[in-house]
């Protein structure tokens, strides 16, 4: 049976589809989406609409892409819209004169078991920290960004192995279950949700989870192997930690975009690039990374070994 409940639905990138896509396989009504302006992008400038604006085309849904938020043509079509909730996933943080035209409110659908994590980058950041476990987060949104009440949460547990990539698949279909969960929870009524300062003790230690730069996935040879292992897990696939590697007198990006660590006393200097294990291993403060997938600037991401075939490290550095 259909929804009586009138929701729009705003997002951007990938993550925010399978969301979208599980409401509608669940007969709710979603009466329009709002999604960024398409970009031209790329050496050709091709016009680049967002992956949430391909999959409402397919769907037939509403679009609506303001240049701002707080346009009054905007704001005016979703008040004749008379919508009951705003659905937020993997979008921008919203003015108050928007989340507070629907009658129930809006919510955030985020990844992370909040209030660990907060901002635009927790899948990254909770793998770069080595953390064991992470989730995903409903709550209601307010004027402070990702600090609203919570209103449900699921856990999720982050294997060895684990990269951004396999942690973002397994996060959007989590969250997309949520969401169900959650909107079950406000047809009932029940909205009022936990507030997130009640989580946390004045003791603890809050992670932020700030916007990623070019800058944040360089890699720092005097951390620690596993630290290393984990930022190049958690830059992966995208967009990837790197390092300058110089040969000759040629300096070029390099990123590495899986690996092993090892923690192993040597008097090598860190950076220092060794032959190990049929491959090559670079040397930290405490141990050596051998990379296992690599991508030297401007060709495509290979196998260290098949790499090796065509380049040869011998008499390579790495440089700041």
């Amino acid at each position: 049976m259909a929804s009586s409940l009138r929701i729009v639905y705003m997002g951007n990138p990938d993550f925010a589809v399978r969301p979208l896509q599980i409401m509608l396989e669940n007969n709710y009504n979603v009466v329009a989406v709002v999604t960024g302006q398409d970009k031209p992008a790329g050496r050709g400038k091709k016009i680049n609409e967002s992956a949430v604006k391909q999959y409402a085309k397919t769907q037939n849904l509403p679009i609506l892409q303001p240049e701002s938020l707080k346009d009054e043509n905007f704001l005016e079509e979703l008040r004749k819209l008379q919508i009951d909730l705003i659905v937020v996933v993997a979008f921008k943080m919203l003015p108050k004169v928007v989340w507070q035209i629907p009658s129930i409110g809006t919510i955030n659908i985020h990844a992370s078991l909040l209030p660990q994590y907060r901002g635009a980058a927790p899948i990254n950041w909770a793998i770069i920290n080595g953390e064991k476990e992470t989730g995903v987060t409903s709550f209601l949104i307010n004027e402070v960004i990702d600090t609203g009440n919570i209103l449900l949460q699921k856990k999720v547990s982050i294997a060895e192995d684990e990269t951004a990539g396999t942690l973002h698949d397994k996060l959007q279909e989590s969250g997309s279950q949520l969401l169900i969960e959650t909107l079950h929870l406000l047809e009932s009524g029940k909205q009022t949700g936990i507030d997130q300062d009640t989580l946390f003790s004045s003791e603890s230690e809050l992670k932020p989870a700030p916007k990623i730069f070019k800058e944040t996935c360089k890699i720092n040879w005097n951390n620690t192997a596993e630290n290393i292992h984990n930022a190049i897990r958690g830059f992966s696939p995208y967009p990837g930690a790197w390092t300058n590697i110089q040969k000759g007198e040629n300096i070029s990006v390099f990123k590495i975009l899986s690996s092993l660590f090892i923690q192993e006393k040597h008097t090598y200097a860190t950076g220092t690039i060794v032959n190990k294990n049929n491959g090559i291993a670079i040397a930290t403060s405490d141990g050596f990374i051998q990379p296992i997938e690599i991508q030297m600037e401007g060709k495509r991401r290979m196998n260290i070994h098949d790499f090796m075939n065509g380049f040869s490290f011998e008499g390579a550095s790495i440089v700041d």
